[in-house]
């Protein structure tokens, strides 16, 4: 597949994952989509985000997230560097 093509089904993705209207119907494309394990990571790091946005440290976050310290790395560059979406859509993720 080339690169105009792919991008092509990129954003074809984008207007998939706008679709999902509750949490449970996010949960049910989710699940078709990508394996538990892929959601269990994104959740994670969509956490570790929440953690660094609040002010905790590397050693804190990756004790309580088990991450490894490149992806926790990675992390801080978006939050602190990236295109502002954790920032936006995670930092104020309510707590359960």
């Amino acid at each position: 597949m080339d690169k105009k093509e792919l991008d092509k089904h990129i954003a074809e993705l984008y207007e998939i994952l706008l679709k999902p209207k509750t949490k449970e119907e996010c949960a049910m494309l989710l699940a078709d989509l990508c394996t538990y394990t892929e959601v269990e990571q994104m959740a994670r790091r969509a956490y570790a985000a929440k953690l660094f946005l609040k002010g905790n440290t590397y050693n804190s976050i990756i004790a309580e997230t088990e991450l490894s310290s490149a992806t926790l790395s990675r992390i801080s560059r978006c939050v602190n560097h990236g295109s502002g979406g954790y920032a936006k859509f995670v930092g104020g993720a309510k707590e359960d």
